[in-house]
């Protein structure tokens, strides 16, 4: 019985210390990258229940690295192998750009607690994630490449547009919505018999259990607390009603002395709407009752002259920067990226 105890003992011993390197990340942003709020004295035109806090434009941004770590894992095994892919730099990327962001979350008014639990939360179940995939893609995941040789097996294929699927699914849609078991399936009746095919079936069957499993949790915690809003209002000025109307997107609420408010759908769709209508001609007085917003653009060039944080994309070649502006600059901005060599990638809401 000595040894069931003394392996009993070892085996707490590590699961003590992975959740302490899981938690370490959250304690450093807690210690290190604290920020007092400061006032916000903007006047709102928006009635209170439209506006959102203005502090979520930046740490919405965190959601979306994960989003953006789906979309590069996806380029870099649509031509190589998950071995390829720098699970930790993506991880750090996380917890570090979310440091850079609780400092600045300050001058527009904080990091909310309720903010906080949530960004906590998915910063550390993406860590538990790509940490356990780098120590199984970098140990029995390479070793199954090498005895695949250099031609890739059809799961190979397979699994890199399902994992290109799945990051378009999240510029839109919560990650527990994606169909794990379908997945499950397309690799099974994908599977050629081959030692890589037998390999990548289990390996990422397992993967896609775990999470349809997590996914079901979660579902239900959302459900049991509500999902958040799917859309958000506006002040727009620059074009008129009619012009308005001819969006289907855009549904019109009232003519205010500042402009037309309108009611738009959020996340990626609000993007390209925002784009859409900067094209048009309209400029934003406000979104969701805020005059500061946060966007993200990509450019081969290392930094962006006015970029809070600046960092390399894997798989593309160029950089991400994300930018600060005044809601009223914004429009003008989207209309200086159309022409290049900036990119847009994203405008985040509240």
């Amino acid at each position: 019985m000595r040894w069931l105890f003394r392996w009993f003992g070892r085996l707490l011993m590590v699961l003590a210390a992975f959740v302490v390197i899981l938690l370490a990340p959250i304690a450093y942003v807690e210690l290190a990258c604290r920020s007092e709020p400061l006032p916000d004295n903007y006047v709102s035109i928006l009635p209170p229940e439209h506006r959102r806090p203005e502090s979520r434009t930046l740490l919405t941004y965190p959601e979306w690295h994960i989003v953006h770590a789906y979309d590069d894992y996806a380029r870099v095994i649509s031509e190589g192998d998950p071995h390829d892919f720098g699970f930790f730099s993506s991880i750090t990327g996380f917890w570090s750009s979310l440091c850079s962001l609780s400092k600045a979350s300050g001058a527009h008014g904080g990091f909310p607690w309720e903010t906080k639990q949530m960004v906590y939360t998915i910063g550390v179940s993406f860590t538990a994630e790509f940490g356990a995939k780098a120590a199984y893609e970098e140990t029995l995941g390479r070793i199954a490449t090498w005895i695949r040789g250099s031609n890739r097996a059809p799961l190979d294929d397979l699994s890199a547009r399902q994992a290109a699927d799945y990051a378009a699914f999240l510029q839109q849609t919560p990650w527990y919505k994606w169909d794990f078991a379908a997945a499950n399936n397309e690799l099974a009746a994908a599977n050629s018999g081959t030692f890589r095919d037998q390999e990548r079936r289990i390996a990422l069957g397992i993967e896609n259990w775990v999470k349809s499993g997590y996914a079901d949790i979660i579902a239900s915690a959302v459900e049991t607390v509500g999902a958040d809003d799917l859309t958000l209002r506006m002040i727009v000025n620059g074009l008129t009603i009619e012009d308005l109307s001819e969006l289907e997107v855009v549904q019109i609420i009232s003519n205010r002395p500042q402009g037309i408010e309108i009611e738009t759908p959020r996340y990626r769709d609000l993007t390209h709407i925002l784009q859409k209508l900067a094209h048009l001609g309209a400029d934003f007085v406000e979104i969701a009752g805020n005059d500061d917003i946060l966007f993200t653009t990509t450019s081969t060039e290392f930094r962006a002259s006015d970029a809070l944080i600046s960092f390399p994309r894997q798989g593309y070649g160029d950089y991400r920067h994300l930018s600060m502006v005044r809601v009223n600059e914004l429009a003008g901005r989207l209309r200086d990226i159309e022409t290049g060599p900036v990119a847009l990638e994203h405008v985040h809401d509240f």
